[in-house]
């Protein structure tokens, strides 16, 4: 397969770009401009360098990831010979609908178009941006390295190229594919959200604390992280929009729970901010 582009220096774009190079892609990150993808960049060479302290990678691997992996500003040439575009911008149809029609403007006809959403409806993004058919979802799961599923959703009518196309990228990067429904919150979100906010509403109730709630998914059903924790690290800001998304399509059992608009309201958004239904340090440990 030729050079991944990836839009988007965040958390989903720097851990699939640094699983793109390691998986031996060339990997093209790409900013709002070229300062703001060097730094995503960097980021990820300090991935590398901690992997490389801890014994985890070899000198040779880190150089060869480093060679594979560049930086440039989202224009028409930094997609000149790239195969395919993952659009990895937060979940915002205002942020993703114009770079989207961009690059179908300036991609090749072939350009394997792809969006990063966990939430939005594909079909609305595509017919949005002028990509009715073409356009297809790559949920990727954060840390890309260490979760070996991609979600793809699939709107009614894409022709199989695009599908096929998108399938070889998950078998570059070793994830297995579960193709769903295009709808609102797919499948994995869906899930997610409502034990979420079931959880939310039974510290709400004062059933019992956070730490002891996620303590009966993780030590009870041997979840690797609590659905409080997991709200945290997503972001509740993020959970609140999906949530809200929801329920204003008539499902009355995504309604958002007051206690996480109170939080929101209030900035403690999850472990970005610091505080959410835990405390956080800034490089993303409890506290």
């Amino acid at each position: 397969m030729g050079p991944l582009a990836i839009l988007g220096p965040g958390a989903l774009g720097l851990s699939t770009a640094q699983w793109s190079a390691e998986c031996g892609l060339a990997t093209r990150l790409l900013g709002r401009d070229l300062e703001h993808a060097q730094a995503g960049v960097c980021e990820i060479h300090r991935r590398w360098q901690r992997s490389c302290a801890k014994g985890r990678l070899s000198l040779e691997a880190r150089d060869r990831c480093m060679e594979r992996l560049g930086a440039a500003p989202f224009t028409a040439s930094a997609l000149e010979g790239v195969s395919a575009l993952l659009e990895a911008l937060p979940e915002d149809a205002g942020l993703k609908v114009p770079v989207l029609a961009s690059a179908a403007l300036w991609g090749s006809s072939d350009l394997l178009l792809l969006t990063g959403t966990s939430s939005l409806p594909v079909s609305g993004l595509a017919r949005q941006s002028g990509l009715a058919g073409r356009l297809v979802g790559f949920h990727l799961f954060v840390p890309v390295p260490r979760m070996g599923v991609v979600e793809m959703a699939v709107p009614t009518g894409t022709p199989p190229v695009w599908v096929d196309g998108a399938r070889a990228l998950a078998q570059v990067l070793h994830k297995r594919v579960v193709q769903v429904r295009d709808q609102p919150g797919f499948a994995a979100a869906r899930m997610a959200l409502a034990l979420g906010l079931e959880a939310i509403r039974l510290v709400e109730a004062g059933v019992a604390s956070a730490e002891d709630l996620d303590a009966l998914m993780t030590l009870g059903y041997g979840h690797p992280i609590g659905p409080l924790e997991l709200s945290d690290r997503i972001g509740l800001d993020l959970r609140l929009r999906i949530a809200e998304g929801l329920a204003a399509s008539g499902e009355a059992r995504f309604q958002p729970p007051a206690l996480l608009r109170t939080k929101v309201t209030e900035g403690n958004t999850g472990s970005k901010a610091g505080q959410g239904f835990f405390g956080w340090e800034p490089q993303g440990n409890r506290t």
